[in-house]
């Protein structure tokens, strides 16, 4: 089920599956920001990625002993959430485990996502509760889709990503079968901005966890339209477009990562999950500006 909100200034899509974003329309300049889904290219809008970021090696990963399965990003992306609240500038989905979901991940939990408008901004805000007897792990991020070039009187090669701070810092290498290397290579030198092209992303996504920004602008030479993720608090980012040169960019702000290559632990000792007490709740926000 799809689900719409607007106020003076954006008019946004949201559906019970995957309990994702599916459009950002400003209304004032008429232009769309989120990409359509087009599985041309790609099926997905903007899902949430629980309770893994990226891939687990050979789709397996280890609880207590026990070997399960999850394909990369999870299990949520999939799911079909339901309707908790809906207001005339706010929504909420929430998606509860299952036995379903106990058969691929051992833990109860429930994991809500809500969108907010505020003037010509989109608040998203995920919440994972723990509704066990035992302390769960996840990780948890997002994976919006966003058009790119924002006018489609331009080119890629006229667009440019801006991050909010001068950055020096290399990124980490994705291996041929989605995994983390433990080689960096450089990327970023005394320079808050990346231009883009089709060749960028041709090793798979730019992914980064020692940033000093907070935001993250995808940018045009020709125009004054943009599009700004504030990610602060999320200490891993990932930037990401299909090799093929599909007309949109991922700004993906983490909490948690794929595994590396030679990781071979239990699933709590992988680096960037995160532990939850009994009763505990954990939120993180992100918010998407458009102008």
């Amino acid at each position: 089920m799809n689900y719409f909100l607007e106020n003076d200034n954006l008019r946004i899509g949201t559906r019970t599956y995957g309990g994702e974003l599916i459009a950002i329309h400003n209304k004032i300049n008429g232009s769309e920001y989120l990409w359509d889904g087009n599985p041309e290219y790609w099926k997905y809008h903007a899902p949430i990625l629980f309770p893994i970021v990226g891939k687990v090696v050979d789709c397996k990963y280890r609880v207590d002993g026990k070997i399960y399965e999850l394909p990369q990003h999870g299990l949520a992306r999939t799911s079909e959430f339901t309707l908790l609240e809906k207001k005339e500038d706010e929504i909420t989905f929430e998606l509860k485990y299952s036995d379903e979901s106990l058969k691929v991940y051992p833990y109860k939990f429930l994991l809500k996502s809500n969108y907010k408008l505020e003037g010509n901004t989109v608040k998203v805000t995920y919440t994972v509760e723990n509704v066990d007897d035992k302390k769960i792990y996840f990780s948890i991020g997002s994976h919006p889709a966003f058009l790119c070039p924002i006018d489609r009187k331009d080119n890629l090669i006229d667009c440019y990503i801006e991050f909010n701070e001068r950055e020096t810092s290399k990124r980490i290498v994705i291996n041929n079968e989605g995994y983390l290397s433990r080689t960096k290579i450089d990327c970023l030198e005394n320079t808050n901005k990346i231009n883009l092209s089709k060749e960028l992303f041709k090793d798979d996504a730019l992914v980064f966890n020692d940033l000093k920004s907070n935001k993250i602008t995808i940018k045009s030479n020709n125009n004054d339209k943009y599009l700004e993720v504030d990610f602060t608090g999320f200490p891993d980012m990932g930037i990401w477009a299909p090799k093929d040169g599909a007309p949109f960019v991922c700004i993906e702000p983490w909490f948690g990562h794929a595994d590396y290559e030679d990781f071979n632990g239990e699933f709590t000792e992988k680096e960037g999950v995160m532990p939850l007490n009994v009763g505990e709740k954990f939120t993180c926000t992100f918010s998407v500006t458009v102008k």
